[in-house]
């Protein structure tokens, strides 16, 4: 559901306020709102962006700063684009980098403007810099950023949002009668979730080998942008589920992508070699590790679908199809009497 016009207008009034004065009225144009979804609205103008978070409370709000603070740390610089403080001051000349408050519950941050992947351009994607920026997100020790972090770094967030996105197809099948064919493709992605391990489905805590590594913990594409300035040089964006965890999970959408069929084998092999070479695991096979993450984002994927599809009153596309078809083999591969096989052959078609 679309944010409300009050909302959005402080939002634009947040990012002119930090843009400062024009020249004169007509020199610059107007903010352009780039997204409006209930988990965040984004706002540009000018070489800045405002966001609003989802509603938070105060202990959300905390952990919001605190992964604020981390994007900011020298040791993240080339890594993730750091947040400008209030007033958009550069988090380099400022310890003040913390979020607004917007309506209420609504927590603000602001940004520098970047130049997201071109989804129009497949075959320019930059997977390699992508597997290597993850390597080094993962290569930075969490110890050496406490001390400049206003608390303790909360857990990476990607197994809640993967329950997040179930819990949004059920809510969303239970308004209005759906078409067959999303109850069926309900179906097929709750029985692959029922498969998954109790910590894919945020039902209890991973196990402490997967709780340790600084994560990005939303990765895709979409996180990445180029800053006007740095000589085209790719970043992370979007610390809403930083934190700490299991790095299998920010190569698991790639790696779900891949075996449902999504994403061409070169583009795997040159995310996975680049994300190998810069983590120093390249000796290692990396599928016993990425095969639960995997799942479940290929279940997070199919369950969104059909909540967008349903809300729209429209069919799966082809993509969303193929997430669903996915679940299918999850299911199949789990039955009683099968392999216990793990990893690529499980998924691909």
């Amino acid at each position: 559901m679309p944010t409300t016009p009050t909302l959005t207008a402080r939002l634009c009034a947040l990012v002119e306020e930090a843009a400062g004065p024009r020249p004169t009225q007509s020199a610059a144009p107007a903010p352009v709102v780039l997204a409006d979804r209930p988990d965040g609205t984004v706002v540009a103008f000018g070489g800045l962006v405002a966001k609003a978070h989802p509603p938070a409370t105060d202990a959300g709000t905390a952990d919001l700063t605190v992964r604020l603070r981390v994007a900011a740390h020298p040791r993240l610089a080339g890594i993730m684009l750091a947040p400008l403080a209030p007033g958009g001051l550069p988090a380099e000349r400022t310890r003040d980098v913390r979020p607004l408050r917007l309506d209420g519950d609504r927590p603000a941050t602001l940004w520098p403007r970047g130049v997201p992947v071109d989804p129009d351009a497949p075959g320019s994607a930059p997977w390699q810099e992508a597997g290597a920026l993850l390597a080094g997100l993962h290569s930075v020790p969490p110890d050496a950023l406490s001390a400049q972090l206003p608390g303790p770094l909360p857990a990476m967030r990607g197994p809640a949002k993967a329950a997040r996105a179930v819990g949004r197809m059920r809510a969303a099948l239970g308004r209005g009668a759906a078409a067959p064919a999303l109850v069926a493709a309900s179906g097929a992605a709750e029985a692959a979730w029922a498969t998954l391990p109790a910590w894919c489905r945020n039902e209890e805590p991973p196990e402490p080998s997967r709780t340790g590594t600084l994560c990005h913990g939303d990765f895709h594409l979409g996180q990445l942008v180029r800053q006007p300035g740095t000589g085209g040089v790719w970043q992370l964006i979007d610390v809403d589920d930083l934190g700490l965890g299991d790095p299998a999970w920010d190569l698991a959408r790639p790696a779900a992508w891949y075996a449902a069929g999504l994403l061409p084998t070169a583009s795997w092999n040159t995310f996975l070699g680049a994300y190998q070479a810069g983590s120093g695991t390249a000796h290692l096979d990396p599928w016993p590790r990425l095969d639960a993450p995997a799942r479940t984002l290929t279940v997070q994927t199919a369950a969104l679908a059909v909540a967008k599809a349903h809300a729209a009153g429209r069919s799966l596309d082809e993509a969303e199809s193929a997430c669903v078809d996915a679940c299918g083999r999850i299911v199949a591969a789990a039955a009683p009497g099968q392999p216990d096989e793990t990893g690529l052959r499980l998924d691909l078609p």
